[in-house]
């Protein structure tokens, strides 16, 4: 069942570009529940999205639905990143540096010459960012606006 599921979606790569969904955004799971209604199926596609990396991967070869060259414009998109990669990111927050974090930083809108003090200060603050086991992708996006706001080289970059 995996390799079916698996070659269908490799099937798919060459349309995908056309296929993110709006609320679940881009990668696999859009793909697999293309053209399904419901919560539940939504959740299951958000889910299937962050699930193993394959929204980043997606993101940064433009695959899956996704477009690595656009723009985050709402807080709403940048949650959704955080909700479907939250393990990878708390990884590379807690090194200052990976694939997701980066991915953050662009989306987040933050230029080149600020990506190291974004990834240091990431670093240095994670724990006022992942406050527990639990937290939701709300509460990070929150806390990590809260951090920046507080840092004088890269408030700027505050959400409103």
């Amino acid at each position: 069942m995996k390799k079916l599921i698996a070659v269908a979606a490799l099937s798919l790569l060459p349309f995908s570009n056309a296929m993110a969904d709006q609320d679940i955004g881009c990668g696999l799971g859009s793909m697999l529940f293309a053209g399904q209604q419901g919560k539940g199926v939504k959740v299951l596609g958000a889910t299937t999205n962050g699930t193993s990396g394959n929204q980043t991967f997606g993101i940064t070869f433009g695959t899956l639905g996704c477009d690595g060259t656009g723009t985050v414009t709402s807080s709403e998109k940048i949650a959704l990143f955080i909700d479907g990669n939250m393990e990878q990111l708390a990884r590379d927050m807690s090194k200052g540096e990976g694939e997701t974090l980066a991915t953050l930083a662009e989306a987040w809108g933050v230029a080149d010459q600020d990506k190291a003090a974004f990834n240091a200060l990431a670093q240095a603050q994670f724990s006022s960012v992942f406050t527990s086991e639990n937290v939701t992708s709300q509460t990070v996006l929150e806390n990590l606006n809260t951090v920046l706001a507080s840092n004088a080289q890269l408030a700027s970059y505050t959400l409103s």
